[in-house]
């Protein structure tokens, strides 16, 4: 099992496994992001096309804060970066489904000021190896079509669409987006 990887000598944050006393920062981290472009979404008989378009103003999505989740049938895992000043500015959230070799990333946010330096690589990787050892067989998440910069980032660490869901959002604050399917194959 993956404990703790040592400091990533470009970034200088410490990537290890949650503990008990991270919840509170994890909590506080700003995951919402600003965008220029979108994921269109459009449909007909034969299936779906997406196109990156730009947006005018952009979009700033913050999320609401997470209900109280109920996690007694799975078993989560949770990874965390720390800074040098010893502050969590990252995590990423599994849960590992064996029935059909699935490691779902449920979660994963990084603090504004620490986006683009590789650190959602780092965390990726580290879902990758927690994955692997579980003998899973995919990596798969949910992001909504006007996260371009999470899309963007996915597809440069390997991930490709594989569906999507017009109506998951429905009767939420983020009514009207489009939940994208997207998975890397681990095998």
């Amino acid at each position: 099992m993956i404990e703790q990887q040592n400091d990533s000598p470009s970034t200088g944050i410490t990537f290890r496994r949650a503990g008990n006393g991270d919840e509170a920062a994890v909590r506080a981290i700003d995951g919402s992001f600003t965008t220029n472009t979108i994921f269109e979404v459009s449909g007909d008989e034969d299936g779906f096309r997406l196109r990156e378009i730009p947006v005018s103003p952009p979009i700033n999505k913050v999320f609401p804060a997470d209900a109280e989740e109920d996690d007694e049938d799975d078993d989560p895992v949770r990874f965390v970066c720390v800074d040098s000043a010893g502050v969590v500015c990252g995590f990423i959230d599994l849960e590992h489904e064996p029935w059909n070799g699935r490691m779902t990333i449920s979660d994963v946010e990084i603090s504004p000021e620490q986006r683009r330096r590789g650190i959602g690589r780092e965390l990726v990787n580290l879902a990758i190896g927690h994955a692997r050892e579980l003998r899973a067989r995919t990596l798969w998440l949910e992001v909504t079509n006007i996260n371009a910069p999470a899309i963007n980032a996915y597809r440069r660490l390997g991930f490709t669409l594989c569906g999507l869901d017009t109506s998951l959002y429905r009767g939420t604050a983020s009514e009207g987006e489009t939940a994208l399917f997207m998975s890397r194959d681990l095998t």
